[in-house]
């Protein structure tokens, strides 16, 4: 009756062996992180010093090297939440709507007049006037046939992207209700996307990076020195922008003639670059951007454009030899040299007064693209590793305290049974860290939690075991015949009682975020291997403690 084949017998001892196995890297975890952070920086191209190779010594290649990731409350971190500016690149659109605008109506001139472009007390309207004031409807047709229809993320949808109103005598163009709102989630989706890949360059562990309500994103970094730094890292556009140079100013009051920027100098304080407004290539058409220096060994950034880009750079440059042109970064000239020759194949130097840091922090930012729009910083918060590790110390507290309770009380309860289902919890707690270490899962004290928590319903299952083998036993049926009623008849309630409980942890994962998806992954790992060591481990240890001592009586 309570025979297992010792194929079941090697498959369950297997698996055990494979939890201790996963998890031993995390009882050596700062050895293991530093040998990670070695083999990472080597497989990235880094110079092998012979310190790096000392790192990478202090752990053998051959054991497994995944560990559980901590968290921003374990581990310090930086804390940011951001709000996007959507209605920014509502005006860049509208902005660059303009060329298009008088374009045509331009070609229609013989009908519409002359046309000029009109200020507007909102940057989203783009005001255009045309002499002939009989032909308002006709200016208003020829705008409106300019529109497109708005492009959500599951395609190309029915309404059109541009509203065309005739206001007096003006042509009033704005974008769509439908347009702003898709415009809205492109705008949301690109800058989560940019700012991973920015957090990613950096070398950061695990970041928290997500999108809460309509224009927000909650960045959450571990192991980043400061709020502060990380606002370098993210805070800026990145827009990188070649004019051509018209003139320079020192008067920053200056207001630019139509269709002219000014903006200041980097390298000299006081002095303002007016340039075109129109650039001739953009840091959208950038392809890679690296540290380098000049030919004078200072630091600098070497960048490369994509073929359209290249063309254009090149066209330029041939066509303006002697000439100065301005490289702009988010509105401010960081380099304005002379062209000395024609630039061909796509490539250059960005020069300036930069510091080695600071040329491999915007090669960084040029690679990973500009920000649709600026962002501002609702809430910052740096948590020093000090309060992480009171965390992890008030954590561990809690975690040995419930095990010790648990496993004193399963001791004293029932004897030789206690032994049995202690060294089953010891087990599960060894596979939930295997488990959190194989998918990479990030522990936060909520999760630390979990565990506890798991702790005290990991001996639910085997309690309701041993007391059913416990009444079994009364009914004088025998200790083998006890032990196997006993599990039978346990079987539904401890299915019953962890698949609600499952249940529950996955709708906190699907619903939550943050720390509570933090618990309800280590909740439901928790269950999992509770139940695989309840119905599993402790039936086959309790087989063998049967086979070899034959008991008489069992838990009187």
């Amino acid at each position: 009756m309570l025979q297992i084949p010792l194929w079941k017998r090697v498959l369950i001892w297997g698996i055990c062996a494979l939890g201790i196995f996963f998890s031993m890297p995390n009882l050596f975890y700062d050895r293991v992180e530093r040998h990670n952070d070695a083999a990472t920086a080597i497989e990235a191209g880094a110079a092998t010093l012979p310190e790096v190779e000392d790192e990478l010594r202090l752990w053998p290649s051959f054991l497994p090297s995944s560990l559980v990731n901590l968290g921003l409350d374990l581990r310090g971190g930086a804390h940011l939440l951001a709000e996007v500016r959507v209605s920014d690149v509502y005006a860049d659109r509208i902005d660059g709507l303009w060329p298009d605008v008088r374009d045509a109506l331009r070609d229609a001139r013989d009908e519409v007049g002359n046309v000029r472009r009109m200020p507007s007390d909102d940057a989203g309207v783009l005001r255009v006037q045309v002499s002939n004031e009989d032909a308002m409807g006709r200016a208003a047709e020829i705008a409106r046939a300019l529109a497109q229809p708005t492009q959500t993320a599951t395609g190309f949808g029915t309404a059109r992207d541009l509203e065309v109103r005739v206001e007096g005598n003006e042509i009033a163009i704005t974008l769509s209700e439908a347009e702003r709102q898709a415009t809205d989630e492109r705008t949301m989706r690109q800058s989560l996307e940019i700012i991973r890949r920015r957090v990613d360059e950096a070398g950061t562990r695990e970041p928290t990076i997500q999108r809460q309500g309509a224009d927000r994103i909650l960045i959450q970094v571990p192991g980043i020195g400061s709020a502060a730094e990380l606002k370098d890292l993210i805070g800026t556009t990145a827009r990188l922008t070649f004019h051509p140079v018209i003139g320079t100013t020192s008067d920053s009051d200056r207001t630019p003639e139509p269709r002219q920027l000014i903006h200041p100098s980097m390298d000299a304080p006081g002095t303002y670059y007016i340039l075109e407004q129109q650039p001739v290539v953009t840091g959208e058409q950038l392809v890679d951007a690296q540290p380098s220096f000049d030919q004078n060994n200072r630091p600098a950034v070497s960048f490369r454009f994509n073929p359209a880009g290249g063309r254009a750079f090149g066209q330029f440059t041939a066509a303006n030899i002697g000439n100065p042109f301005a490289i702009v970064l988010d509105g401010e000239v960081i380099s304005a040299p002379v062209i000395q020759a024609h630039i061909s194949g796509g490539s250059g130097i960005i020069t300036g007064r930069f510091t080695v840091e600071e040329t491999t922090q915007l090669a960084v930012l040029l690679r990973s693209g500009a920000l649709p729009a600026e962002m501002d910083f609702l809430e910052e918060r740096t948590v020093g590793p000090e309060l992480g590790q009171d965390s992890i110390d008030a954590g561990r507290i809690a975690a040995i305290v419930a095990f010790v309770a648990v496993l004193g009380f399963m001791l004293l309860t029932y004897g030789t049974f206690g032994v049995i289902a202690n060294i089953a919890l010891l087990l599960n707690l060894t596979m939930i860290f295997a488990l959190l270490s194989a998918i990479g899962a990030t522990l936060t004290l909520p999760g630390i939690a979990g565990i506890v928590l798991t702790i005290g319903m990991a001996v639910d299952a085997t309690v309701l075991i041993f007391e059913r083998i416990r009444e079994e036993m009364r009914t004088a049926k025998g200790p083998a015949r006890a032990i196997q009623q006993g599990y039978e008849k346990a079987l539904s309630a401890i299915l019953d009682a962890n698949i609600t409980t499952l249940i529950t942890a996955l709708i906190l994962f699907a619903m939550g975020s943050g720390p509570v998806r933090g618990f309800a992954v280590t909740l439901g790992l928790g269950i999992v291997t509770s139940v695989f060591t309840a119905l599993f481990v402790t039936r086959l240890m309790v087989v063998i403690y049967f086979e070899r001592a034959r008991p008489k009586t069992l838990l009187a």
